[in-house]
């Protein structure tokens, strides 16, 4: 059978080059860097020698098809998932945050009514805000700013900031004025609502490395495939209405049947013919903006808290992640002597803690010393003793361009797999997956331009793994339906025109 060739070795091409080797086809992905894993990868800290993750990357119990990526090559060993989250407020107190006996969608409702800093008057609004989101369909939010839709729902500035601010900022990387209201809607449905484990976070156990790295290129090679690393790509070149080739940056030219492009949105349509980059269906790409994210590495010379993480409300700060806690595969807390070897090569008595802030656009004006002195003095605002620990070393690192912003109408932007080539398919969190800027959606992209692959060679095989179910309490509550064979959410239709379920709330609902 002719070879696929994949260009990009992030989620989304190892999602499709794992996908089509498992099935047989002869694949060869093409990676530019000496690494795996793309914006989920590690790299050398060349001034200690240590290995370190560009940016700490989560996913939630709702991620369906991310999940099913790490099982099928063996890294879910190394995710660790959270049942129960640590919030710390203004009072610099730390309130524990975890899901109930009640079924979904109340089930979080206790969790979130002992949340700091909201009165009842801020959790009577949040209640009717999530009841009014999860009736609305998503068409009827598509190109409205959330910050807009908060407005119009009468929240509170308190719930803004403390509630609806802290989720999505963290989820979708940007500020609420620059969300579409449609993918908060995302978040907060499949996330919090619909079901009781997809609000549940997974935390990488090892550096991304490990995960998507050696471990992948293994999986691959004994798959049959060809993996390629430091080898870019320049352009595909057109013979008639079909790709032929890639021609890589030093002149040589890769030979294929079937083409993926699975690259960020920034860089495709370079790699494009001059007609198809002006096009109609894909000059739109070069409008999708781009969101910052940055870690703060911290290590300091004593522990500063046992907890394996912390969500930071109106700070600077937003996650910490404590990484001896957390890489140690400890489930209370505490990290394993044993542990420190592995975490650090500088010390083996380090304590090692990464600061992660989403839509960090504020810190272009700092230099790396104010961002770290800000950070440290935070933390210290909530654990005296990182005043009195003594700080190592420090190092911030900012992905400028870590995910596609949700802008408001961004939908209207992003490609369908299939390019307007017939044996060429896109690939990336950033065409249409029905899914936010996520690992979810970059693994989902993959899956479909596999899927149409296959198709191509008369293989037709539905490899997007379904939803979670929706829990029977939360359709008859918020009007969610489960779709047939893919235990999809979605919002019933009721008469022409219509965009949202009215239904009459029993009292069980919060409110």
């Amino acid at each position: 059978m002719s070879r696929t060739i994949i260009v990009g070795g992030g989620l989304a091409g190892l999602a499709a080059a794992v996908a089509l080797a498992e099935r047989g086809l002869p694949v060869t992905l093409l990676e530019s860097r000496p690494r795996l894993g793309g914006r989920a990868s590690s790299f050398v800290d060349h001034r200690t020698g240590e290995t370190i993750d560009n940016c700490q990357h989560v996913a939630m119990g709702c991620c369906t098809n991310f999940l099913h990526f790490c099982r099928s090559v063996g890294a879910d060993g190394l995710l660790r998932e959270e049942r129960e989250l640590f919030f710390i407020g203004r009072d610099n107190c730390v309130h524990r945050f975890a899901e109930s006996r009640l079924p979904a969608p109340l089930h979080l409702w206790p969790a979130f009514r002992r949340l700091s800093g909201l009165s009842r008057v801020d959790l009577r609004g949040i209640g009717r805000g999530l009841r009014e989101l999860a009736r609305t369909s998503p068409a009827a939010l598509r190109g409205r700013a959330f910050s807009d839709w908060l407005d119009e729902q009468r929240q509170t500035p308190a719930a803004a900031e403390s509630f609806w601010r802290v989720v999505l900022v963290s989820a979708l990387s940007e500020t609420l004025d620059r969300i579409d209201a449609s993918h908060a809607r995302k978040v907060f449905v499949d996330g919090f609502l619909a079901s009781r484990q997809g609000w549940r976070v997974h935390i990488p156990r090892a550096p991304l490395e490990e995960l998507y790295g050696d471990r992948l290129q293994h999986r691959l090679s004994g798959l049959g495939a060809t993996v390629r690393l430091q080898t870019g790509a320049e352009r595909l070149e057109i013979e008639g209405d079909r790709a032929a080739s890639v021609e890589l940056r030093g002149g040589e030219r890769v030979a294929g049947e079937q083409f993926i492009l699975a690259v960020p949105h920034h860089l495709v349509l370079p790699l494009l013919p001059e007609t198809l980059r002006t096009g109609p269906q894909l000059a739109r790409v070069a409008a999708l903006e781009s969101a910052p994210i940055s870690s703060v590495h911290l290590w300091f010379d004593r522990p500063i808290t046992d907890l394996p993480h912390a969500v930071f409300v109106e700070r600077l700060s937003q996650w910490m992640f404590n990484r001896n806690a957390v890489w140690s595969g400890a489930t209370d807390g505490t990290a394993s002597d044993s542990s420190h070897s592995q975490l650090s090569t500088l010390n083996s008595q380090l304590s090692y803690y990464q600061i992660v802030i989403s839509a960090s656009r504020e810190l272009g004006g700092r230099t790396q010393d104010e961002i770290v002195a800000h950070v440290v003095r935070e933390l210290s605002e909530v654990w005296p003793q990182a005043a009195a620990a003594g700080l190592v070393r420090s190092r911030v690192v900012t992905e400028h361009r870590a995910v596609f912003s949700p802008t408001p109408g961004c939908d209207e932007l992003r490609p369908p797999q299939q390019s307007p080539i017939a044996n060429v398919q896109l690939a990336g969190d950033w065409t249409q997956t029905g899914w936010p800027a996520t690992m979810e959606g970059a693994v989902r992209s993959g899956y479909l331009a596999a899927e149409n692959v296959l198709a191509h060679f008369g293989r037709r095989e539905r490899l997007v793994q379904p939803d979670l179910p929706t829990a029977w309490l939360a359709r008859l509550l918020l009007g969610l339906q489960t779709e047939p064979g893919n235990h999809h959410t979605k919002v019933p239709n009721h008469g022409a025109g219509s965009h949202s379920c009215r239904m009459r709330t029993p009292p069980s609902w919060p409110s």
